[in-house]
């Protein structure tokens, strides 16, 4: 059974920083790509970063330069570092793990930035 299990979300003004992580459980963690994604209230769920199996990243162009995703293989774990974060990062945010067209999601985190 596949688990991915979101923590590190929480309250913080306009500027602060927060770092969530995943921990993944069920798949074999270092053949998925991992990604975070966001959902705001009211609107869709957009992808905001994902690295691949090789660490090669990519970035949503709101996050670009703010935000940084990694893995680590040996603990199952994917990581989002958020820093300068602004009032319209607010949303729930989720872990993705996906390989051989496959879609996996976590329950989800969710992130206030308060202006």
């Amino acid at each position: 059974q596949v688990q991915l299990v979101e923590s590190g979300g929480g309250l913080v003004q306009s500027g602060g920083s927060l770092r969530l992580s995943c921990a993944a459980s069920g798949i074999i963690f270092r053949l998925n790509a991992m990604g975070w994604y966001r959902q705001a209230p009211g609107k869709q769920r957009d992808v905001v970063a994902v690295i691949n199996s090789d660490g090669m990243t990519n970035y949503a162009d709101p996050v670009k330069g703010r935000f940084t995703i990694s893995r680590d293989n040996a603990k199952n774990t994917v990581y989002l570092q958020m820093n300068s974060l602004k009032p319209e990062d607010t949303a729930v945010y989720y872990c993705n793990a996906y390989r051989l067209g496959k879609n996996y999601y976590g329950k989800g985190t969710l992130v206030t930035v308060s202006s």
